[in-house]
């Protein structure tokens, strides 16, 4: 009986194992999604550059969607062209990817060198800035050159493509960082040194800036103060100027009758001694020396009586003519 009894107690221990291991397997399965018995397809992916924050287990995706994981990673050494390559074996879960309308294609799965060939690329992405970790992400570039490496893996091969990132770095290495920190060393001791010139020769500058300006202050309120004065004066010059003209004005129009009375009185004389030279010039012989200086003293005659006229009627016009004179 008490060997029955151990039998017993051993095979109910038994099972209890074993009924825990398959309970752990089956969380382990649902829970950690795994699949025991998937057909993943692995591929390898070489770098050549720094792989740093990439680690086993690392996702691969395709433009955000997790297609797989880094399955391992290594370093293999070419002594005889002395390249280091890194190839990075990744699996992929074609469960991930659904291929629509395979009626063109006979009904065939989705094949990896197709899809190289239409260009499929990896590249090393920065998955988070503060951890510094990375993962690899696939794309398609359709143009971009495809660089294998057969002696490197016997795994089909996606070709690699620099990302955004890569490229930064790439760009920063080949600056001339050192020349840059020399030149620039060179401009803040020229900045520095034009610095302490200014603040040498600045104040100086400034005072004969600020003596020059109260000098021409000082100028500025003379010449106003000239021109004040002058404008007062200019301003009793113009009005006795104007009061000389009204003045005058009033005087030649007192003055210009008369003158217009004198000047008929010696137009009339002027007529009256030519009408007397007239009778006289007929009383004369025609040849004789007397009548020529009768001709001759008719002419001045005519000529003065003519001047008188046009003077009178200049003066009738402007009687200021007899202030200002005639201008040339």
């Amino acid at each position: 009986m008490a060997k029955d009894a151990g039998i017993a107690r051993q095979t109910v221990v038994g099972a209890f194992v074993i009924g825990g291991v398959a309970l752990g397997l089956a969380a382990l399965v649902l829970f950690g999604n795994m699949r025991l018995f998937s057909t993943n397809k692995r591929a390898v992916v070489v770098f050549q550059d720094s792989v740093s924050g990439l680690s086993v287990g690392a996702p691969v995706t395709f433009r955000g969607v997790r297609v797989g994981a880094v399955e391992s990673i290594k370093l293999q050494y070419d002594q005889a062209g002395r390249v280091a390559y890194i190839p990075v074996v990744v699996t992929l879960d074609p469960k991930q990817i659904h291929v629509m309308d395979t009626s063109h294609a006979g009904g065939e799965p989705l094949q990896l060198k197709d899809v190289i060939a239409h260009g499929l690329r990896a590249e090393q992405n920065v998955q988070s800035f503060v951890t510094g970790s990375s993962n690899i992400n696939l794309d398609f570039y359709p143009g971009s050159p495809e660089q294998l490496h057969p002696n490197v893996s016997n795994l089909p091969e996606i070709p690699t493509h620099l990302s955004a990132i890569q490229k930064i770095k790439e760009t920063i290495g080949d600056l001339p960082l050192k020349e840059l920190a020399t030149n620039t060393n060179a401009a803040v001791i020229s900045i520095r040194d034009l610095a302490e010139k200014l603040d040498t020769d600045i104040p100086p500058l400034v005072t004969g800036l600020r003596q020059t300006s109260d000098q021409s202050q000082k100028t500025l309120d003379a010449a106003t103060q000239a021109i004040t004065d002058l404008r007062d004066h200019l301003d009793v010059t113009l009005a006795n100027v104007d009061h000389l003209l009204r003045s005058s004005d009033a005087e030649i129009q007192q003055r210009g009758a008369d003158l217009h009375t004198t000047l008929a009185s010696a137009t009339r004389a002027t007529d009256q001694a030519r009408a007397t030279l007239e009778s006289v010039h007929g009383m004369l012989a025609p040849r004789g020396a007397e009548r020529d200086n009768v001709d001759a003293a008719l002419r001045d005659i005519a000529a003065a009586a003519a001047s008188l006229r046009g003077f009178a009627s200049d003066v009738e016009r402007n009687p200021q003519l007899l202030l200002m004179g005639r201008r040339q």
